[in-house]
């Protein structure tokens, strides 16, 4: 017996909106889309047209590649045999990329599959419908290209004009309500200035997002028209590059290779800038001249070339077998060393010298006093710098606070990871006040009376020699802050650490107790 009823045809209506705009709306425009497929379909009830009841709806995805979650349902529908037709609005819903379009076209008639648009009337089962099919693609596409070189110009425009033209906050900016200036944030802005002094004092990237971790700092954070919370995470070595290296922090705005003066405030010193420009270069993107002291290097990542500006490094020579150990010129190991006048100086030189200069300030009590005097302004601005960002981690930690009360009584369904979330930020602000206070008790407890240094520098004296390398150097890197190697002047100057003697004496102490 001939079956008389035929088999549906299974439709399967998707839709798709580039932007998220108005998708919160109880009707929104993906809604007018499907009402419309539907009501296509059931005009072809007689063909047996039947409207598959899952939603294929694509809301903020753009028709110019196919990374869409339902487009990718759809196909996987399709490769099941699960769907006869497909049913858009317009042609440009379903892609806007021709060669998109042509791909997703060769799954169709792989499987056997029509597609129907309910505004342009065409037939892809002939060459007419397909060629036409293909102009009208054509025309989709020309519209996306445009409309991106309209979006491009327009932003190359503001920029030029030193006008903010959107995109994510930057970690010491906030941007204007109306949202084309950006306006500074005295908080993040210290921090930012606080995140470049600490790439020129370790002078690697790794360290630097290590001591951010310890100090639980984190990228921009903010919160979109919708409500919805982004950023926050930890630095990576990446980004924390892309923040050194942005001109938005000198007043300036990029678009590609151009550079151009922005309305807005500057919060990092131009100087300070090119000099952390002129260290990741020297260094690479992810260089660091901290490396394992294989060879003793007493002065290892302390020791700069005044006349070129630059770090020195532990380099050595053999001859006949013997080794001969010096500190390099880093610029001239790079340039060629008729590029600086001293381009290196004997390691175990310049290591007794600076030995010599610790022992002889036990010997001098005047030395002493002024060394001491020096190490007191040190400290006493390594604090002043500290209080200020404990005073910033406090107000931090209060807006935190006033910000998880309400969301302690929202019943809303993200209400509970968003109050998650807020009491972390609290708990690592509190730990890094905790975490600055311990510092700070460091530091006072640094500022050691002339008399007790003069009695741990005498009792330093004797026992240097009998210490084992490593021990050496663990003082050393201690005690002094910085070296500065005047070569052509013929002049060697040491800085010592604020808290440095603190530190000897309770080491010396531990030593007698054993």
């Amino acid at each position: 017996m001939i079956d008389t009823h035929p088999s549906p045809i299974r439709c399967a209506v998707y839709t798709r909106k580039s932007t998220d705009e108005g998708l919160e709306q109880e009707f929104n425009t993906l809604d007018a889309q499907r009402e419309a497929g539907e009501h296509y379909i059931l005009a072809q009830e007689s063909q047996n047209w039947v409207c598959l009841p899952d939603r294929f709806d694509d809301g903020g995805f753009t028709g110019g590649n196919m990374e869409r979650p339902a487009l990718m349902r759809l196909m996987a529908d399709i490769e099941a045999g699960a769907i006869d037709c497909v049913v858009v609005y317009k042609v440009d819903r379903l892609s806007r990329s021709l060669l998109d379009f042509a791909r997703i076209m060769e799954t169709f008639e792989r499987h056997g599959v029509s597609f129907v648009s309910v505004t342009q009337q065409f037939n892809t089962t002939n060459s007419m419908g397909r060629l036409m099919l293909n102009v009208l693609l054509s025309f989709a596409q020309f519209e996306r290209e445009i409309i991106s070189e309209r979006t491009r110009d327009k932003i190359a425009a503001t920029r030029r004009k030193g006008k903010w033209s959107g995109g994510m906050p930057l970690l010491g900016y906030d941007v204007d309500p109306d949202g084309s200036k950006l306006i500074v944030n005295t908080d993040e802005a210290a921090q930012v200035r606080d995140i470049f002094a600490l790439y020129l004092e370790h002078q690697s990237l790794i360290a630097v997002v290590q001591e951010l971790d310890r100090r639980h700092w984190r990228k921009k954070r903010w919160t979109t028209r919708k409500g919805t919370e982004r950023g926050g995470g930890s630095f990576t070595k990446t980004s924390l590059y892309n923040l050194l290296t942005n001109v938005t922090y000198l007043g300036k705005l990029r678009y590609k290779d151009e550079i151009h003066e922005g309305e807005h405030a500057a919060i990092v010193d131009a100087e300070v800038f090119e000099q952390v420009q002129a260290t990741l270069r020297r260094n690479g993107r992810g260089g660091s001249p901290l490396v394992r002291n294989k060879y003793g290097a007493l002065l290892r990542g302390l020791i700069h070339c005044t006349a070129c500006g630059c770090s020195m490094h532990h380099a050595y020579s053999t001859r006949r077998s013997k080794r001969y150990r010096y500190y390099v010129c880093r610029q001239a190991q790079q340039k060629g060393w008729e590029s600086c006048p001293a381009p290196s100086v004997p390691a175990g030189e310049i290591e007794r010298f600076g030995v010599e200069q610790i022992k002889g300030i036990g010997r001098d009590p005047q030395l002493l006093r002024q060394t001491l005097e020096q190490t007191h302004r040190e400290s006493a601005g390594a604090i002043e710098r500290l209080e200020a960002e404990r005073q910033r981690t406090v107000r931090q930690w209060r807006r935190e606070e006033a910000a998880c009360r309400p969301l302690r009584q929202d019943s809303a369904p993200h209400a509970t990871e968003r109050l998650a979330d807020a009491q972390e930020r609290v708990c690592a602000a509190e730990r890094r006040v905790q975490e600055i206070d311990r510092e700070l008790v460091t530091l006072r407890r640094g500022q050691v009376d002339p008399a007790d240094a003069e009695q741990t520098l005498a009792r330093f004296t004797p026992v240097w020699d009998s210490l084992a390398p490593r021990e050496q150097i663990w003082i050393i890197q201690l005690l002094i802050e910085r070296v500065d190697f005047d070569g052509e002047g013929g002049q060697v100057s040491i800085r010592l650490r604020p808290t440095g003697f603190g530190g000897l004496a309770e080491r010396l102490a531990g030593e007698g107790a054993a």
